[in-house]
């Protein structure tokens, strides 16, 4: 049992840290519609600190992964696709960070320089990699975006903590290399083989930098403008686009990549939800409500068939 135990903790993956994302999401996206709707979600506060906890245990195991099997942890940060989920602790810092802005300011300052300052460090980190070690075109899927994507993150909350000069600082570094390897990324789907089952449901994250630009953008203008419209509108085109794609992903197996269909969803759904805010059009309403509904029953199908491979000892295994 004890070797069982040990091989666990050693194959205890990166990719975890993504369930927190979506989870993480989809709290601040309750939080959202509660105060743009004026509805009581108070239940959302709650969900928000169980993630937490969540996260708290994920950077206790992973931390043990490390002092015990370093070589591991290093293994996981050389490959080519697993390098791209180490940001995702500081991208769920962020996402925590938005969460507790109306919970609790000073906690949610501290989770935020954290977040932000692990961010940069893991983009300037990972780009000298992608710069000076050999890699595949094939080895290329849409994950590569949230190393260097997931900084347009930093200014939703980033103007009240940091300063607008910061905040734009890392909108532009998200939105100008999102384009680039929306370029790469469109261009290896297109020209070479078609992506491996497991990393279909990975085509979801180019959902999530329009939409997340589209909410920082907002928030660093203060108001909806041309290029606003562009990024959510671009957004809601990417959405249809993968949902018109539906019967193709649905025969995709679970793996743990199927949490790649949460966060984009959240944020969509969290864009749409400020589109109604910024513009009062009952259209924009009507499909807030209705994303927020499909976009809770993707987390909670995906966190119950987490629940499930996990009770079945399918998770933490060998590739």
């Amino acid at each position: 049992m004890e070797e069982t135990e040990e091989s666990r903790l050693r194959n205890f993956p990166i990719t975890l840290f993504s369930t927190v994302m979506g989870l993480s999401g989809l709290a601040v996206a309750y939080m959202r519609y509660g105060a743009v709707m004026k509805v009581d979600t108070g239940f959302s506060k709650y969900f928000l600190y169980a993630v937490t906890v969540w996260f708290l245990v994920l950077v206790f195991v992973y931390a043990l992964k490390l002092i015990k099997y370093p070589h591991e942890v290093k293994h996981e940060f050389l490959h080519p696709v697993r390098m791209n989920f180490f940001p995702t602790i500081s991208i769920s810092l962020l996402l925590l960070s938005i969460g507790y802005e109306s919970v609790c300011h000073p906690f949610s300052a501290g989770l935020w320089w954290a977040g932000t300052l692990i961010h940069i460090t893991f983009t300037f980190v990972i780009i000298n990699m992608w710069f000076f070690r050999e890699y595949k075109i094939h080895a290329m899927n849409p994950a590569w975006f949230i190393p260097v994507v997931g900084n347009i993150l930093v200014p939703v909350v980033g103007a009240n903590f940091g300063g607008t000069e910061i905040s734009w600082f890392f909108f532009s570094i998200g939105l100008v290399l999102w384009i680039m390897l929306c370029t790469i990324v469109i261009y290896r789907v297109i020209f070479h083989d078609v992506l491996v089952q497991k990393f279909m449901p990975t085509l979801f994250i180019m959902i999530a930098p329009p939409a997340v630009g589209f909410i920082s953008y907002s928030k660093l203008t203060g108001g909806l403008d041309s290029f606003g419209r562009i990024l959510f509108y671009f957004a809601v085109f990417t959405t249809l686009m993968l949902v018109s794609m539906f019967p193709r992903l649905r025969k995709t197996p679970f793996y743990m990549s199927w949490w790649a269909y949460t966060f984009p969803m959240d944020a969509i759904t969290i864009a749409t939800i400020l589109m109604y805010k910024m513009t009062g059009a009952m259209f924009f309403k009507s499909m807030a409500v209705i994303l927020l509904v499909i976009t809770t029953c993707v987390v909670v199908l995906v966190l119950v068939r987490t629940v499930y491979a996990m009770t079945k000892k399918d998770v933490c295994i060998p590739e």
